[in-house]
């Protein structure tokens, strides 16, 4: 909301600063943004051209003008429009052009001296028109400031507006606000409207299935009015606030609208028949509207119609055919009362944006519709003469006031300020509350433009932005205890932990939406009607998540768009699997891309001495989702078998299952589709744990750490392939080998394959055995034996065969 300090003096009798004006809007709750004082053009003067000499080897004039101080000035100029007489801007050197924030000098062009020079709009800032400099009407001072004449000393305050102050969309409204917070006192509006006992020569009918669309609807007519330009303070004021002058009757509706913040319309009554009918659009119909844009029309809309032909879009904006413009010499003055909620709708479903549906769809003063069409006609007769008509009130409402039960130890106990009862109700009597009562039990009355106020909360609210919520005394925060990690529940105790350990993984924690996309849930298990929401924020919301991996994805993506190649990232989080509490899940979730891999993860990817493969794949994915199990369960226990869930690579993924047939989790590199649906490519991996699933462990739990022995002696890697049946999971062998000896400190996978020259039904596993001397370096001969122990617990158990190297 933008409004100039005079204009606000309009309505306000103060003489305090403009500092502490926008301090106090500030502290009431306006926000003040932004504060313009239109200093940059004080320097600029208005001059005279006394003579134009033309060089007819230059595409320039030579100028002297007149400054008004009894002194010729020369001056080079090449705009086509320049001519003796004419009337300028000259900016003397010195001073600082607004559009480039170029220093103006006295300098020679073509060895010809120019003290300043003169200035376009554009270079003013004040129009795109730099074809030539600008004029200024023959009344301009010569001599005077161009900000003075302008007007344009006037600072432009913006202002900031919650959704629920619509009473504040008008410049008499802040008034009242500071009026209220003790920066002065309201002006009277004085309106002189003479009206005659003409009737207007029109029926107004009414064609609409609910009343509530139009609750009021009056009409004034003015004949013999003269649509010439509006004065200049209305001009300058309209153009202040970001809006183009484009005739005195239409910038008088446009001002009132933001003086009042109650929209209106003014039609030529000669484009308007016997009968004005407020309907709703006919499908089909169409309205080419006042910004030269045609607009398809539905029932949803509701329009001013006459002959057959829709004039305007109620609150919305008006249409070309009946508009105003330099013939027009009868007006009909248009005011009414439209439905919030309908204008929103309209307004978003034709994507019109205009002043008149903003304040329209936050709500006008329920009783402003009769004093705004004066106030219009007033200005009307005053600026183009004319006759006026009686009013019209075709349909109005009778406003009863909002009654609230109040007490003023209310703002104690919300707030927990002692606000003095007398100030309290000097408050809401200054805002246009009405109070009656005594003691502390009042009866509040609501006035017709505060539609925001509900309830005692919302008075509390109204007491204390006036009275200052600086006023709230600066309180020591209590000492308090650091929580009790045994007062912690299962759940919080693991996401602590889970959180935890991903972190110490390098993997960043992220934190996404619930909701989800119909596709999204339909590719990860989802897609049932009860997972869907009633009233989703956006189309691609509009289920609840399945699963933590579309996020996660959606996430990754966006870092690839942003050339982040390389990254692992996590989320513990709710899932669910339908509408009912056993349907919500705990899970945890993760993703590694590129070569993000860690040290433990499958093979050693870290490791930069070795040329191996440094990219992510279902290993690494592998080796997170057990870092979230194996604190509370024994790997021992655990079985990974094939057969994960769609989303997932077939032939590279696995399940997590317990000896009890509980599945834990998946993990593992994702089908091609759903990278293909994210706009992601390989590597790539990912791995999901039920953390609800993860069973209690029955050990009492004790604060005795074991000592961990840590060796000085170097540890030794050596490498086995075997060959063993397909169906055998790779982690079987990892469990045979981990069990031979307490020396084996870690055995990892890192090569599987498969072809026919090992037979039918087999596949190799290559791993990585690292052996971890505790007391002494390892002969060749203990290395030898323990190998050999590893290859006959690996044959005998699996029926596996040593590949030669």
């Amino acid at each position: 909301m933008k409004f100039t300090l005079s204009w606000l003096k309009d309505h306000l009798d103060t003489d305090v600063s403009l500092e502490k004006i926008c301090d106090t809007l500030t502290s009431i709750g306006l926000e003040v943004e932004k504060v313009d004082n239109r200093e940059a053009l004080s320097p600029f003067t208005i001059v005279k051209v006394l003579s134009v000499e033309r060089n007819p080897d230059l595409d320039c004039a030579i100028l002297r003008i007149d400054t008004g101080k009894h002194q010729e000035i020369q001056v080079v100029c090449g705009a086509p429009n320049v001519r003796v007489g004419l009337l300028g801007v000259w900016a003397p050197p010195g001073s600082c052009i607004p559009e480039n924030n170029m220093i103006v000098n006295v300098r020679k062009i073509r060895g010809i001296e120019s003290t300043g020079m003169m200035c376009s709009e554009k270079e003013l800032m004040l129009s795109d028109d730099s074809a030539s400099i600008m004029e200024l009407p023959i009344d301009a001072p010569v001599g005077g400031r161009l900000s003075d004449y302008l007007e344009l000393s006037d600072p432009i305050i913006d202002v900031s507006l919650t959704p629920n102050r619509s009473d504040c969309i008008g410049v008499r409204g802040i008034a009242l606000d500071l009026v209220a917070a003790g920066l002065g006192k309201l002006k009277e509006i004085n309106i002189s409207c003479p009206l005659s006992s003409e009737s207007i020569p029109l029926e107004i009918k009414f064609d609409l299935d609910d009343s509530s669309l139009c609750k009021g609807f009056a009409m004034c007519c003015v004949k013999g009015v003269r649509n010439n330009v509006a004065p200049n303070w209305m001009r300058q004021r309209l153009k202040a606030v970001g809006l183009r002058s484009i005739s005195a009757l239409v910038d008088i509706t446009n001002y009132v609208s933001l003086d009042r913040g109650y929209p209106s319309h003014v039609f030529d009554a000669s484009r308007i028949s016997d009968v004005l009918t407020v309907r709703r659009a006919c499908s089909g119909e169409k309205i080419l509207a006042l910004d030269n844009q045609e607009y398809d029309l539905s029932p949803d809309n509701v329009v001013i119609a006459s002959d057959g032909r829709i004039q305007s879009i109620a609150g919305i904006i008006g249409g070309k055919h009946a508009g105003c413009d330099d013939n027009t010499t009868d007006v009909l003055v248009e005011v009414a009362l439209w439905d919030p909620i309908n204008i929103a709708r309209s307004g978003k479903n034709l994507g019109i944006i205009t002043d008149s549906r903003y304040r329209f769809e936050r709500g006008v003063d329920l009783q402003g519709m009769i004093p705004v069409l004066k106030h219009i006609v007033s200005l009307i007769l005053s600026l183009c003469g004319g006759t006026a008509s009686d009013i019209c009130i075709a349909r109005n409402i009778t406003y009863k006031p909002r009654k609230i039960v109040f007490m003023n130890s209310e703002v104690k106990r919300l707030s927990g300020i002692d606000v003095p009862i007398e100030d309290s109700l000097r408050i809401l009597e200054r805002l246009g509350f009405s109070v009656i009562g005594e003691y502390d039990k009042f009866e509040v009355s609501v006035p017709s433009w505060r539609q925001d106020v509900e309830e005692k909360a919302d008075l509390v609210e109204e007491i204390l932005r006036i009275y200052g919520v600086d006023q709230i005394k600066s309180e020591p925060l209590p000492l308090t205890q650091v929580e009790d990690k045994r007062n912690l529940s299962l759940q919080q105790s693991r996401t602590r932990y889970v959180k935890r350990v991903l972190a110490s993984r390098a993997m960043m924690e992220v934190v996404n939406w619930s909701f989800i996309s119909k596709e999204q849930s339909v590719l990860f298990g989802g897609g049932q009607r009860e997972l869907e929401i009633l009233n989703p924020i956006s189309a691609d919301m509009s289920n609840m998540r399945t699963s933590l991996l579309p996020g996660l994805l959606k996430a990754t993506g966006r870092n690839v768009d942003r050339a982040i190649a390389d990254f692992a990232i996590f989320e513990v989080s709710h899932v669910y699997e339908n509408d009912t509490p056993e349907g919500q899940k705990y899970m945890a979730a993760g993703i590694r891309k590129g070569s993000s891999g860690i040290e433990g993860s499958g093979r050693l990817w870290s490791d930069k001495s070795e040329e191996r493969c440094r990219f992510v794949d279902l290993f690494d994915a592998k080796a997170d989702a057990l870092s979230v199990i194996e604190p509370f369960v024994s790997l021992d226990s655990l079985r990974f078998e094939s057969g994960a869930p769609s989303w997932y690579h077939p032939g590279r993924s696995g399940i997590i299952k317990t000896s009890a047939e509980i599945v834990l989790g998946y993990f593992g590199e994702f089908h091609p589709n759903i990278l293909d649906f994210f706009g992601l490519s390989n590597p790539i991996c990912g791995f999901e744990v039920y953390l609800d699933s993860i069973p209690i462990s029955q050990k009492k739990r004790t604060k005795t750490k074991k000592v961990v022995h840590l060796s000085s002696l170097h540890p030794v890697k050596r490498d086995l392939a075997f060959i063993v049946d397909q169906h055998i999971p790779a982690g079987t062998l990892v469990n045979i080998i981990k069990n031979v000896d307490r020396l084996i400190d870690d055995v990892t996978v890192f090569d599987v394959f498969q072809g026919k020259s090992l037979g039918e039904g087999k596949k190799s596993v290559a791993i990585q055995v690292l052996i971890q001397p505790l007391k002494d370096t390892f002969r060749d001969d203990d290395i030898r034996i323990l190998m050999d122990r590893i290859v006959e617990n690996v044959v005998k158990k699996t029926n596996a065969v040593l590949r030669s190297s």
